[in-house]
């Protein structure tokens, strides 16, 4: 069974009448009557994460045939999300997963360009605050920490292809003091976004020049040599840590130190910006993992659903970005089972490490994500409200539905304004809320 043809050829309402007999009456009464239920997805989709933890072969087969008559990534919203979670659970069931992420990578990589990179960015930055939001108020924490500094060096771990750096630059260039010389390290954990870096490098270098800004760009592929020496950190640099999505992809176990790391650089801000979901503390349980997935994921689908109009190609790039996610997660990792692509073991390496060309996706919560920098000493650096109301200003220029959510522990803004909801967290930082829904949180942290 080929999942990425059939997802691509079947739709409730032209089925092949080669695909064969239906596995069981049951099975093709559901197949008829799903539609109706506005939540049939879900519902079919759990229902073969659970027979999948069993075992049950027989449902998963019922189940399987199910969901490859309805989904559709041309559809609407559940049969899209029906589409790419079933490639997961094919997997999952197969033990193909590690196979099918690495094909779904290496497409993606042969028709990456800048050209398309830069056009998906800046139109998904157009229609939603989902990036641009981490971007004001990361940018926001980093000036007012190196405030009068004179030597900037800030040390970029993300994979946003440099967008969030032109508004500094044009905030740096309009000081009142002496513009300060710029260092930009770009630390880029993601092998798609390796390809355009150069090109990235030097359209930064010619914007720099046009705002005046004395400027450096230097770029270092992954987190295995992050030291002080390989990033070329000098003492009398002033130094922020910006860490854009960039977390969820280092290995669960790897995270502490790579922390501490942060630590020895003495850095005057780190800023965090992660979407909110929790992949890591769910991950040995297969049907828990799935439904937070399923819960995120149709958050984010209903959300370029919303954003995008029907024909947009971006909105097709973005969700087929969201597939090799879906996989990472739920059929990739070993889970010493016995399950998993034999082939990726035969050398006995642990199918769970990272070789360097394959990233984590294992998401975690702000507030998990606070627990681990105040175990690494770190503490939190509250968002003035110059920050918050630039973060409030941003989301009015988009459509309804969008709104900053502030924990009362955490810091910034007063949280009387309308359109600012306050919750009860342990967390630090913000949120980002889509219907009154947390999507991404953004933080800023200092020794």
């Amino acid at each position: 069974m080929d999942t990425s043809n059939n997802r691509q050829s079947h739709t409730p309402t032209s089925r092949s009448s080669d695909s064969g007999e239906p596995p069981s009456t049951a099975a093709a009464t559901a197949t008829a009557t799903a539609p109706a239920d506005n939540k049939w997805a879900s519902r079919l989709l759990k229902e073969c994460a659970r027979a999948i933890s069993d075992k049950d072969s027989t449902k998963i087969h019922q189940l399987l045939w199910m969901l490859n008559e309805l989904a559709s990534p041309y559809g609407d919203c559940d049969q899209k999300l029906a589409s790419y979670f079933l490639q997961s659970l094919f997997c999952k069931a197969t033990g193909s997963g590690r196979r099918c992420y690495k094909t779904l990578t290496c497409v993606a990589e042969k028709s990456n360009s800048f050209d398309s990179a830069r056009k998906l960015i800046l139109k998904f930055q157009e229609v939603s605050p989902w990036t641009t939001f981490g971007h004001v108020a990361s940018n926001g924490a980093i000036l007012e920490a190196l405030d009068g500094e004179t030597k900037l060096h800030i040390i970029d771990i993300s994979n946003t292809f440099c967008t969030q750096w032109p508004t500094l630059l044009e905030s740096l260039a309009t000081r009142n003091d002496e513009t300060p010389r710029l260092k930009l390290t770009v630390v880029v954990t993601a092998s798609i976004v390796k390809s355009v870096m150069k090109e990235v490098g030097q359209r930064m270098e010619k914007f720099a020049r046009l705002m005046g800004v004395p400027f450096e760009f230097n770029v270092v592929s992954g987190l295995d040599h992050f030291t002080k020496e390989s990033l070329g950190v000098q003492d009398d640099e002033a130094i922020a840590v910006n860490c854009i999505g960039a977390l969820r992809r280092v290995e669960v176990e790897e995270r502490v130190a790579l922390i501490q790391l942060f630590q020895s650089l003495k850095p005057k801000v780190v800023t965090i910006v992660e979407e909110e979901a929790d992949f890591t503390s769910t991950r040995h349980d297969f049907v828990k993992c799935f439904e937070e997935c399923l819960r995120f994921f149709t958050l984010y689908f209903e959300m370029l659903e919303e954003s995008f109009v029907p024909t947009s190609n971006e909105r097709l790039m973005l969700e087929r970005e969201c597939s090799r996610s879906i996989v990472k997660v739920l059929a990739c990792d070993y889970d010493g089972d016995g399950d998993g692509d034999d082939d990726e073991n035969e050398n006995g390496s642990n199918a769970n490490s990272n070789n360097g060309e394959e990233e984590c996706e294992r998401r975690e919560r702000g507030s998990q994500w606070c627990k681990r920098m105040k175990d690494a000493a770190f503490s939190p650096v509250g968002f003035s409200d110059d920050v918050v109301d630039d973060v409030k200003a941003l989301l009015k220029r988009y459509k309804d539905g969008w709104s900053l959510m502030v924990p009362k522990s955490g810091g910034g803004g007063d949280g009387d304004d309308d359109n600012n909801t306050q919750i009860h967290d342990q967390s630090s930082g913000v949120y980002l809320t889509w219907k009154d829904e947390p999507v991404v949180w953004t933080s800023a942290w200092k020794p």
